[in-house]
C-alpha cells in the first residue's frame, strides 16, 4: 500500500505532536512476523559472498540508499534520512551495517514511488518508501525479507469512552467498526471478542466515527496515521491490536535479478533475530508515534 496521500498527511500529523509537547511513554514491544530466509551467525551476514567487498553496489565501496521526496513522519523525521531518525531512516542503517557499511559509507538519494516500482536500471542500491511485497510489483522488482507487517490499529478522537484504553479487554465492549472484506473486520471479531459494525469502505466508517455512530474504526497502522492526523478532529490512535502475522509486509526494493537481493534479505533477517528490527519499531511506529500496543 503506501498510497501518497497518506504519506502527505503524515508530516502534517508529526508537526501537529511536536506543537503539542506530549510525551507518550510504553513498555510494550511489537513482534514482528518475519518471513524468515536463511540463518546467520551471531546475527551477522556471514557468507563469504556477503563480504563488503564482494558486494556489487553502485558506487564501489558504498552503499545508495533511497527514499521518497519528500520523505515524511514517521518513517524518516524532518525529510533527513542521513540522521537515522525515523522508522525506516533506522532500518535503512541497520541494514547497512550488517552489510559491513559505516554511516559515512551510505549515501542517500530520492526517487518517487512510482518510478521505483516500474522496470529499469535503479541509481539506488535499495530503496524503502513503504513498498508492500506483491506479486505484481515481483515481476519487475527484487524486494529483500520483509522488515515490517503493518498491524491493525483503532482511531477514535479525544473525549470518546475508548481513549486511554490500554487493553483489548477494555475494548470488548465498545462500538468498534471496519471495512467489509479486511483484515481489520476480522481482528475485531478474532482478536477483541466484539461485534464489528460492517462499513462499505473505511471513508464510511469515518462519517460513522465523526458523528458518534461509533467509538473506533479499526484500519492499518499505516492508514491510522493518516486518518487520525488528519479526518478526524482531535483523532487519535488509541493502539495497535497484537501482531498476528496478517498485514501487509514491506520490503527493501532491488532492481530485478540484483546481485544484492541475497546479501540485503540476509541483512533484514539478522537485525530480526538480534532483536535491533523490534526496538527501532517500537521507537519509531509506537512510543514516540503515540500508537501503543494494546495489551492482550
Amino acid at each position: 500500500m503506501c498510497l501518497s496521500i497518506i504519506n502527505l498527511a503524515l508530516v502534517k500529523w508529526g508537526s501537529m505532536k511536536k506543537r503539542s509537547g506530549i510525551i507518550i511513554a510504553i513498555v510494550s514491544v511489537l513482534a514482528l512476523s518475519l518471513t524468515a530466509c536463511g540463518s546467520s551467525k551471531s546475527g551477522s551476514v556471514a557468507s563469504a559472498s556477503c563480504a563488503k567487498a564482494d558486494l556489487k553496489t553502485v558506487t564501489s565501496g558504498k552503499l545508495t540508499i533511497a527514499t521518497g521526496q519528500p520523505a515524511y513522519f514517521p518513517w524518516v523525521i524532518d525529510d533527513k534520512p542521513e540522521t537515522g531518525k525515523g522508522f525506516e531512516a533506522a532500518v535503512a542503517y541497520a541494514v547497512a551495517t550488517k552489510l559491513g557499511f559505516a554511516q559515512g559509507d551510505v549515501t542517500w538519494v530520492r526517487s518517487t514511488f512510482d518510478s521505483a516500482v516500474t522496470p529499469g536500471v535503479k541509481n539506488f542500491d535499495f530503496n524503502l518508501q513503504q513498498f508492500s511485497i506483491t506479486p505484481e510489483r515481483q515481476k519487475v522488482v527484487d524486494f529483500s525479507s520483509p522488515y515490517y507487517t503493518a498491524p491493525q490499529a483503532i482511531v477514535s478522537y479525544k473525549g470518546s469512552k475508548i481513549e486511554g484504553k490500554t487493553s483489548l479487554a477494555e475494548l470488548k465492549n465498545a462500538k468498534l467498526g471496519a471495512a467489509v472484506g479486511t483484515t481489520s473486520l476480522d481482528a475485531i471479531s478474532k482478536q477483541i471478542g466484539s461485534k464489528p459494525q460492517v462499513f462499505n469502505d473505511n471513508a464510511a466508517g469515518v462519517s460513522a466515527l465523526k458523528n458518534g455512530q461509533i467509538d473506533g474504526l479499526v484500519v492499518d497502522l499505516p492508514t491510522a496515521f493518516y486518518l487520525s492526523g488528519v479526518e478526524v478532529k482531535n483523532g487519535l490512535i488509541v493502539g495497535q491490536l497484537p501482531s498476528t502475522g496478517a498485514g501487509d509486509q514491506f520490503g527493501l526494493l532491488l532492481s530485478k535479478g540484483s546481485a544484492l537481493t541475497a546479501c540485503v534479505s540476509k541483512a533484514v533477517d539478522a537485525i530480526s533475530m538480534d532483536g535491533s528490527l523490534a526496538k527501532i519499531t517500537n521507537t519509531w511506529l509506537a512510543s514516540d508515534a503515540g500508537a501503543p500496543v494494546l495489551k492482550p
